[in-house]
């Protein structure tokens, strides 16, 4: 039996074929189009899981069930995304849509993206079997997905776990999602390359702006790659990043003590050079110290296939928690 799994953005839709592991088997990507009606992209999510199952020889009636992981907040009990800002959806049924569209009767889970990522580490990738994860995903914003003594946490309303906008800054950086001072303004990778634009305004001789032209931008990778250089600016950029980002970690283990802290996104890829600093930065500012068990931070190795695996994997998550 195998499992599909949708990761809906706002520019790609990815979508996936899981075996009973949690293996990814073949995966395909399809532009999302918008602005275009969710319809139309149910219709086309639908037709491209067809061409995957061709592609690898299946059919539909070797398909256990079918998961999708959506941006925003989403009511995984009755399927229905109720608002994605950057997909323009509101109250949008989206179990409804897709299972209607599909040729055989399926089990259709739905689920917000980031609690999709948080399962696939935790069934198939970083988190494997743990009890316990926070899995952070550090990209153009911050989100997270939290499962805790193996159920997932979404909260009464479905909004839980929204750590990208804790306040760690009062009266700080404006936000995207409008208010001041959040995690995300500092510790997300557009968080990262506001610093790093700040320091070269006042740092002109540092090599971070040769680096910057070298790659066409100010970037994340901009203050990491000239911290590697020796440069001082760039060094001071990654250090106040991970003040940031550590100060976020430790209200999180502080708040829920998880097993496992798993980190994701573009800037994980950083690996040992974000990880190692960040780690004892931590140990130095939670609760306890070293008198209590820590928890661990590692990085997500699933990487920008979790969305697929853990969407994939949904209907095993249900199973575990009934």
């Amino acid at each position: 039996m195998v499992h599909l799994g949708v990761d809906l953005g706002g520019t790609t839709i990815k979508i996936g074929l899981v075996d009973d592991e949690g293996k990814l088997l073949r995966s395909l990507a399809i532009p999302t189009a918008l602005p275009r009606s969710a319809q139309a992209i149910c219709q086309d999510v639908v037709e491209a899981a067809g061409r995957l199952l061709e592609a690898e020889h299946l059919t539909w009636e070797q398909v256990g069930d079918l998961g999708a992981g959506a941006p925003g907040t989403v009511d995984p009990n009755r399927g229905v995304v109720l608002y994605a800002t950057n997909l323009d959806w509101w109250d949008f049924p989206l179990k409804e849509e897709l299972a209607r569209r599909l040729p055989r009767p399926l089990p259709v889970y739905v689920q917000n993206d980031a609690n999709v990522a948080a399962v696939g580490e935790y069934l198939a990738g970083s988190a494997k079997g743990s009890a316990s994860v926070v899995v952070l995903t550090i990209g153009t914003g911050m989100g997270s997905g939290i499962i805790l003594n193996r159920r997932m946490l979404g909260g009464h309303y479905c909004g839980g776990g929204e750590f990208g906008h804790m306040v760690i800054a009062q009266g700080g950086r404006l936000c995207s999602c409008g208010r001041k001072g959040c995690l995300e303004a500092y510790a997300s990778a557009t968080g990262l390359t506001n610093l790093t634009r700040e320091e070269m305004e006042r740092a002109p001789a540092s090599l971070m702006h040769s680096i910057a032209k070298k790659q066409g931008k100010v970037s994340a990778r901009t203050a990491f790659d000239a911290m590697k250089a020796g440069d001082a600016a760039g060094s001071r950029v990654v250090d106040l990043f991970l003040d940031y980002l550590a100060c976020g970690i430790v209200n999180i283990i502080n708040a829920l003590q998880p097993e496992l802290i798993c980190l994701g996104g573009g800037v994980s890829k950083e690996g040992d050079t974000l990880l190692l600093p960040l780690r004892e930065k931590v140990s130095r500012e939670i609760y306890g110290g070293s008198h209590l068990p820590s928890t661990r931070l590692q990085i997500c190795t699933l990487g920008n296939d979790a969305g697929m695996i853990g969407a994939a994997l949904l209907g095993r998550m249900q199973e575990l928690r009934d």
